[in-house]
């Protein structure tokens, strides 16, 4: 079996890892450094650490300062509060005079767990998409989450990072690994249906492939990390090649991957989207792993959504 790591683990360990090699990369944090894990970065290089207590929006317009001081800051908090509470300042003081920002968001999606509803974030990526010239990457796995990282801090302007609480597969673990914003990566080919697939959902769309595969469905798998800029190429390829795409995301599925799915293929290639996702409800408390199974993040979730793209046609 693969070992799972969480993503705000790997996010936190690159931080540390890329403050050797970048002297201008500088963190912030809300009073959370031992849950965004940024407190990894804080041990080695306490002088270029910030705490900016309960006051995320304070802290964007901070970051926003630093960056116009030549510094690489990375704001973390929780998804809730870094694309919530702080809205208006990433829009007003990042987004706007696009700024070199990155935003690190953990703790997304309903994988929060007990937490409940309240910081179960499944709106960031729809609310990110709306600012014009925001980067958005939710990494499949910890080694992709590192990829992330440096990439962020090799591109000039604002970029939100989405990190999960709940430990994940490692997926990526593979020689070729390769990462480049804005480029979707094909894990698996496939004539009768398309798989698009973010974040923890990559894993169990492979899962789900094998599934279909046993009943005679050949399913290709596309791992989308850039949710914006999208990787358009490679999505109308799919469109054009298997005739039917399902989407896969933990998050609501109104304005995320599927809803920028949907409106590319409805503008330049017209195909059968079934979207998988939170259906415009809030989430629950309970353990991370039964709400997996509860919001149907699961591999005979997807294989079933497959197939009712398939008969779409």
């Amino acid at each position: 079996m693969a070992e799972a790591i969480a993503t705000r683990e790997a996010y936190g360990k690159a931080l540390a890892e890329f403050g050797a090699k970048y002297d201008k990369l500088v963190v912030l944090d809300a009073d959370l450094a031992n849950a965004t894990k940024t407190d990894t970065f804080k041990k080695a290089f306490p002088e270029r650490h910030f705490d900016c207590g309960i006051a995320e929006a304070n802290m964007m317009c901070v970051a926003a300062g630093l960056s116009t001081a030549g510094y690489i800051p990375f704001a973390s908090t929780f998804a809730m509060f870094a694309s919530g509470r702080a809205f208006e300042q990433v829009r007003n003081s990042i987004g706007y005079p696009h700024l070199n920002v990155k935003i690190g968001a953990t703790h997304a999606g309903i994988t929060v767990g007990e937490d409940g509803a309240s910081h179960q974030c499944n709106e960031d990526i729809a609310l990110m998409r709306t600012i014009p010239g925001m980067t958005i990457i939710n990494p499949s796995d910890a080694v992709e989450a590192r990829a992330a990282v440096e990439a962020a801090i090799n591109y000039y302007g604002p970029v939100y990072m989405r990190f999960g609480r709940m430990a994940v597969p490692v997926i990526n673990d593979t020689p070729d690994y390769k990462f480049e914003l804005g480029k979707g990566i094909p894990l698996a080919d496939g004539k009768d249906v398309t798989i698009i697939a973010t974040g923890l959902c990559v894993e169990p769309a492979l899962r789900a492939r094998e599934l279909l595969a046993n009943e005679g469905i050949s399913a290709r798998v596309v791992n989308i990390h850039t949710i914006k800029p999208l990787d358009e190429e490679i999505v109308l390829r799919a469109a054009a090649e298997t005739g039917a795409i399902v989407t896969a995301e933990e998050a609501t599925v109104i304005g995320g991957l599927g809803g920028a799915v949907s409106e590319l293929l409805s503008e330049k290639r017209p195909t059968p989207v079934v979207k998988l996702g939170v259906n415009d409800v809030f989430g629950k408390s309970g353990p991370a792993k039964e709400l997996v199974v509860l919001f149907g993040f699961t591999a005979e979730n997807i294989a079933a959504k497959a197939k009712a793209a398939i008969a779409m046609k």
